[in-house]
């Protein structure tokens, strides 16, 4: 399974030496990926050196296996399985748009009430990895929920306005294409802040001036059926230090 790599992650989050564990049993463990972590060691990031997988398996004293994927610079929950069959059944329904998700994104702009969005995408490939992918496939289906639930103008400037406005966004993809909510978002002009390939470099930088870097992504539920006991599993992210502290800037609870 190919990871989505950005190359100019900050590491904004500090890598700990053992994993938050969200949920275990005998066939999966969901742990808290923390931003600027990557999943498992690829070429393409020589320069890291912690991986989710190593420290889980050291932390578990036994292998365990990716099920999905999760962004580098984007946090929250991210599901493994302890062994290959596992990993294969619960990652056939992520496949098959399945899995229930919820993710929280901060963005630019005002957004209110309940919208959906169908904008198909075209497959993006990393030329170093997708190399030898095909390259003029028709663009697939893509479909996104989002809800707005806060919104704020600060008073600092980002272009030509004395202010800027944000939002804090429920995202539910009922897709799993490749970065479909940082593409979709940008489709609508509302780019998530920090997204240093499809955001705002204005309101990204305005962000790390005001000591908040980072991609403002977090996985916050994911929800499946339990592959061998049939039981509706729901696992859920807190809240990261450094969300608590910009909702604290924002004044939203």
């Amino acid at each position: 399974m190919t990871e989505n790599l950005d190359l100019n992650t900050e590491l904004v989050e500090a890598i700990p030496c053992e994993l938050t564990v969200l949920y275990q049993d005998e066939h999966y463990v969901a742990i808290y990926k923390p931003a600027g972590l990557l999943v498992h060691r690829s070429w393409i990031a020589k320069e890291a050196t912690q991986f989710a997988l190593q420290i889980l398996r050291d932390q578990l004293g036994h292998y365990v296996y990716p099920v999905h994927r999760l962004d580098r610079p984007t946090c929250g929950v991210l599901v493994m399985a302890t062994s290959s069959e596992a990993a294969k059944k619960l990652a056939e329904q992520f496949a098959s748009h399945r899995v229930y998700k919820e993710y929280l994104a901060v963005v630019r702009g005002y957004v209110e009430g309940e919208h959906q969005l169908d904008y198909p995408l075209k497959e993006k490939h990393d030329k170093m990895v997708d190399g030898r992918a095909q390259q003029d496939k028709p663009a697939q289906s893509a479909f996104t929920c989002y809800r707005g639930l806060a919104q704020v103008e600060l008073p600092y400037p980002s272009g030509k306005f004395a202010t800027s406005r944000y939002s804090l966004l429920s995202l539910k993809p009922r897709t799993g294409r490749k970065h479909q909510l940082r593409r979709h978002m940008h489709h609508l002009s509302h780019h998530i802040i920090g997204d240093t390939t499809y955001g705002d470099g204005r309101h990204n930088r305005l962000f790390k001036s005001l000591g908040h870097p980072g991609l403002w992504l977090i996985s916050k539920q994911i929800g499946f059926v339990h592959p061998y006991s049939a039981k509706d599993i729901l696992i859920e992210s807190p809240l990261p230090e450094r969300w608590i502290k910009l909702f604290q800037l924002m004044s939203w609870n």
